[in-house]
């Protein structure tokens, strides 16, 4: 082998083992220098959340055709009002010889309805209307000369079915007291002509009962002499 070949091989290995050297140099470096780990994720930071106030919903309940709602069903019905006049519309048929004692009541198939009560002193009867008609009629005592029976229009005052009087000590049976002083319709034992009260009105005493049984308190009475309505009568009750 020429020298000048050696020093061309020699070079050549020579070259070869420096960029040997130079890839191995190159790799240790990226082995011996560590890659610095990524630090780590910090925690997400927990807001709490602004309070929120209910949500009601308002459902409005809406009834069935026909039907009132529940409230409306429950609700108390306001009272009726009074009313402020009363239309006459029948008569019971009255035998001629009506005397005292006698008395008619028949409520056969009249409807319900305000009851009125006119009394008059000239004829001496007691009419009963119910929803306009008649249902009771009978002959009457009143009051003395001394002792007149008041005149007008009283609501009955009180009830009382074995009422008797505080003044006289005699029973009073079925009383509709219509004034303060203690003048009332009651029933009475003693109905003749030629008697008299004492301002009171004396119907028979099973008349009374059932006149007792038709009225409440609060309902009307008209006293009159004289006055007694026609049947188409329109009477004012105030």
């Amino acid at each position: 082998m020429s020298a000048k070949t050696v020093s061309i091989e020699t070079a050549r290995n020579t070259m070869l083992g420096i960029g040997l050297l130079g890839i191995l140099g190159i790799l240790g470096i990226f082995a011996v220098v560590a890659v610095p780990a990524p630090n780590p994720a910090k925690p997400a930071r927990q807001f709490a959340a602004p309070p929120v106030a209910p949500v009601v919903a308002r459902v409005t309940a809406v009834a069935p055709a026909g039907i009132a709602p529940i409230n409306a069903r429950l609700a108390p019905s306001a009272p009726a009002a009074a009313p402020a006049a009363y239309r006459i519309t029948s008569f019971l048929n009255r035998p001629e010889q009506f005397q005292h004692g006698d008395f008619i009541w028949n409520d056969e198939g009249i409807p319900a309805g305000p009851v009125l009560v006119t009394i008059d002193i000239g004829t001496q009867l007691i009419h009963v209307f119910r929803s306009g008609r008649e249902i009771g009629t009978a002959v009457i005592l009143y009051g003395a000369d001394d002792s007149p029976t008041p005149l007008g229009t009283f609501p009955i005052l009180g009830k009382d079915v074995h009422h008797v009087s505080s003044i006289f000590g005699a029973p009073m049976p079925y009383n509709l007291r219509l004034t303060g002083d203690g003048v009332a319709v009651h029933g009475s034992t003693h109905l003749q002509w030629g008697w008299a009260t004492n301002g009171c009105i004396g119907v028979p005493v099973p008349f009374a009962k059932l006149l007792f049984g038709q009225v409440k308190v609060g309902d009307r009475v008209i006293v009159s002499r004289g006055k007694t309505p026609a049947i188409g009568a329109v009477i004012p009750l105030t």
